[in-house]
C-alpha cells in the first residue's frame, strides 16, 4: 500500500525534519512499525536547492511512507505517528539551518512544532484499502 501523508504544520526553525511512521497497535496496547517516511523541511520543493523555513510560517508537506502491505487483525488498530525525530535510524537535525555537515553539538536548537488540522489546512492519511 503505498501511504502518503500531507501535513500542514509549521515549526520554530529554519530547518526541521518531519518523521511519520505507520503502526500496527494490537489489542493489548503493542504497537509495531510497519513503514516510516521522512522529509527534511530545506528539501521540501526537491533535492535540487535548499529552501529553508521562516519560522512559525504554515508550509505542506508530502511525507511517502513507501510501499507496504499489512492484514490488520480484529480489534488491531491504526496509529500514524508524526514526530521530528527517528535515531539512531538518521541522524539528528540540528534545526539551525546551517549548510549540512558543519554544525557541532553546540549548534543543535530545539524546534517547536505544531501541527494543523482545521479547515484551511486538513493534514490527512491516504491509506487504500484493498477488500
Amino acid at each position: 500500500m503505498r501511504c502518503p501523508r500531507s501535513s500542514a504544520t509549521a515549526t520554530s526553525t529554519t530547518d526541521t525534519d518531519y518523521v511519520a511512521k505507520l503502526t500496527d497497535v494490537s489489542p493489548d496496547g503493542a504497537s509495531i512499525i510497519l513503514t516510516e517516511g521522512v522529509i527534511r523541511a530545506r528539501f521540501r520543493r526537491g533535492f535540487a536547492r535548499e529552501t529553508l523555513l521562516q519560522p512559525h510560517r504554515p508550509e505542506t508537506y508530502r511525507i511517502d511512507l513507501g510501499a507496504t502491505s499489512n492484514v490488520f487483525l480484529p480489534g488491531h488498530r491504526i496509529r500514524l505517528i508524526l514526530t521530528s525525530s527517528s535515531y539512531p535510524r538518521l541522524d539528528p537535525n540540528p534545526n539551525a539551518g546551517h549548510p549540512l555537515g558543519i554544525d557541532n553539538a553546540s549548534d543543535h536548537i530545539p524546534a517547536r512544532q505544531t501541527i494543523f488540522h482545521d479547515q484551511n489546512r486538513p493534514s490527512h492519511l491516504v491509506l487504500p484499502v484493498i477488500p
